[in-house]
């Protein structure tokens, strides 16, 4: 357990153990199902923590030149690659960093795929399609909306996928379940199933939340060998990101203020949601926080927890307390690991949080802290 009052503040702060106790699990079904499973940037890029993650999981995926580099870098492995759009300036370097790229057009399919056959090393190329079918209720996170820009719909096929084509790649989940890839790929079958005997790999993309408490990780494992028995050519990819990184760790922060208007308290941070907890305001989603009532309690110390930027909106509420907040407070944010640092900016000059490992010796490791010159230096 983290001792708090040895972290400072606004921090970031992984949990060795608990990212252990993932890991194990998704080795587990990697190997009971035979599939693999990689590691999603994404949604987790905490780059110092590779040497843990290798000792479970050697590969990832990539959706940008740089997150490809750093596959290749700090994984030390070649990444499989999927952007929505190469361009001639950056496709020789998704090239270097690969050993798979997904396309996600026909037209880009074959404006780059020529480049792949004069490359010195052999990657193996597939295209993104479009099931138009997810279980994602959030339009931003859905690929599948109509009038999507993410995959090729089965209608924009012939009856054969174009030449050298090794693979398909599908991502329609969001933090799902098993039962909604078994439908997912009922979906996918029907639609593409005539493709699958004929190429070498399938990508089922990520959003698996394999290690969420109430996932059923035995009908995932008999999902897969059953899918693998119809389709024995086919080796089988999943790459999930929320997964590896599922309540970890933490963001602890401190009362600096408490704003009374109408009634309403705010007990302002030093950290901001636009700036560091997005998803906040984009999913949107509350946060748990320990040792507070998830919903407001009659009677009892109320809150909503205001941000440090200037932006109106930089709130979410509210926080029920059994005794009134102060300032020098922590406030400990839950599961604050993945898809949340990747996500953070430097807008309106708000200090970054630290980023640290409380490791299996329980001891703080601080991986990195932000000062002026970060800030200053990606503006010009």
């Amino acid at each position: 357990m983290i001792e708090i009052h040895k972290v400072p503040s606004p921090c970031f702060v992984m949990e060795e153990e608990l990212l252990r106790k993932n890991l194990l699990l998704i080795k587990s079904v990697k190997e009971r199902a035979g599939v693999n499973i990689i590691l999603a940037f994404k949604a987790f890029a905490m780059w110092k923590s590779f040497p843990i993650i290798r000792e479970y999981v050697p590969y990832s995926t990539a959706s940008s030149v740089f997150e490809a580099q750093l596959a290749y870098e700090e994984m030390g492995s070649l990444a499989h690659t999927f952007s929505p759009a190469y361009t001639p300036d950056n496709f020789p370097l998704f090239m270097r960093y690969s050993s798979h790229i997904t396309f996600n057009s026909l037209s880009q399919y074959e404006r780059f795929y020529p480049e792949t056959l004069k490359h010195r090393k052999k990657v193996s190329c597939g295209i993104r399609i479009n099931p138009e079918y997810s279980v994602v209720e959030t339009d931003l996170y859905n690929p599948a909306t109509p009038g999507s820009r993410l995959g090729v719909p089965a209608s924009h096929f012939g009856d054969e996928l174009p030449e050298g084509v090794e693979g398909l790649h599908f991502h329609t989940l969001c933090e799902s379940s098993s039962y909604d890839l078994e439908k997912t790929l009922e979906q996918v079958e029907k639609k593409f199933g005539h493709f699958l005997p004929k190429i070498k790999w399938l990508n089922m993309g990520g959003g698996h939340l394999m290690t969420r408490e109430d996932y059923n990780v035995e009908h995932l494992i008999n999902l897969l060998l059953s899918f693998k028995a119809k389709y024995p050519n086919l080796e089988i990819t999943m790459e999930p990101g929320s997964a590896f990184a599922w309540q970890t760790g933490i963001l602890v922060s401190t009362v600096v203020d408490i704003v009374d208007n109408s009634g309403i308290k705010t007990a302002i941070l030093d950290v901001s949601f636009a700036c560091h907890m997005p998803d906040c305001l984009e999913m949107p989603y509350k946060p748990y926080i320990r040792g507070a009532y998830h919903e407001p309690v009659e009677g009892l110390p109320t809150y909503r927890m205001g941000g440090s930027s200037c932006l109106s909106g930089d709130f979410v509420g509210e926080w029920s307390f059994d005794e009134p907040l102060l300032v020098g407070d922590r406030i400990i944010f839950e599961d604050m690991i993945h898809y949340t640092i990747v996500k953070t900016t430097m807008f309106n000059g708000i200090s970054h949080p630290a980023i640290a490992l409380w490791n299996k010796y329980n001891q703080l490791e601080i991986y990195r802290e932000f000062d002026y010159e970060d800030y200053k230096n990606r503006m010009s």
